[in-house]
């Protein structure tokens, strides 16, 4: 029997949907402390999406929903391929959400909020990882956003032009995006109040902006 579940209630906030280019009908959401969540019926009924995505902070750290997902990323030349940040993991789907594989060796820590897909380039994806759910400081002190060309079967740390001293800003799940130039632009703000930029491709970085309250958001076009 197909459940007929609804993301919401106490503590829960739908913070991304993703669409599918090739039906209107399919519908893929993001729900903090319950986990990914799949329509293929316009939103009229969802299931759970959870299948490989671990929650290791409840007694069953493979639960059919509960899992806290902090941010879904679509691949640029795949729309069944998928990218997932969670409250501990980095994970990749190949089937839109049906399953999911565990991608986050290589990274200093798998614990962040934000992930972005390049604009153009398929299998290209960035995170920002966070040194643990406890200590929520970017991994090492250092401030890096880490990119795979791969689908995640291996991670560069991209740091050229951003602080090479001790760093602490966080950056958190909507402050992490792209644009859709060519070569794309790449863009994070933090919670010490700064805004970095990449024009290309994240290869090297500037400082656009400092001294603003905690950054929650970034969002950029092509103008």
């Amino acid at each position: 029997t197909r459940s007929r579940w609804v993301p919401g209630g106490g503590g829960e906030a739908v913070h991304t949907v993703v669409t599918d280019r090739r039906t209107a009908d399919a519908l893929t959401v993001a729900v903090s402390t319950a986990g990914v969540f799949r329509s293929l019926d316009g939103g009229a009924s969802w299931d759970p999406s959870n299948r490989g995505v671990s929650a290791v902070f409840l007694p069953d750290p493979h639960p059919e929903f509960g899992q806290c997902v902090h941010k879904i990323a679509q691949d640029a030349g795949n729309p069944d391929r998928l990218y997932l940040q969670n409250h501990w993991g980095v994970f990749r789907s190949d089937d839109g959400g049906a399953a999911w594989t565990d991608i986050g060796e290589g990274l200093p820590s798998d614990f962040g909020f934000a992930v972005a897909a390049h604009p153009h380039r398929p299998d290209t994806a960035y995170v920002f990882p966070i040194t643990a759910d406890s200590d929520r400081v970017p991994a090492g002190r250092r401030c890096r956003v880490y990119r795979t060309a791969d689908a995640g079967a291996t991670w560069e740390p991209l740091t050229l032009g951003l602080p090479e001293s001790a760093h602490y800003g966080t950056v958190l799940r909507d402050a992490l995006c792209t644009d859709d130039a060519d070569p794309a632009g790449v863009y994070f703000g933090n919670r010490n109040g700064e805004v970095y930029a990449s024009a290309d491709d994240g290869d090297s970085w500037r400082l656009l902006a400092e001294h603003l309250p905690d950054v929650l958001c970034v969002r950029a076009a092509v103008v």
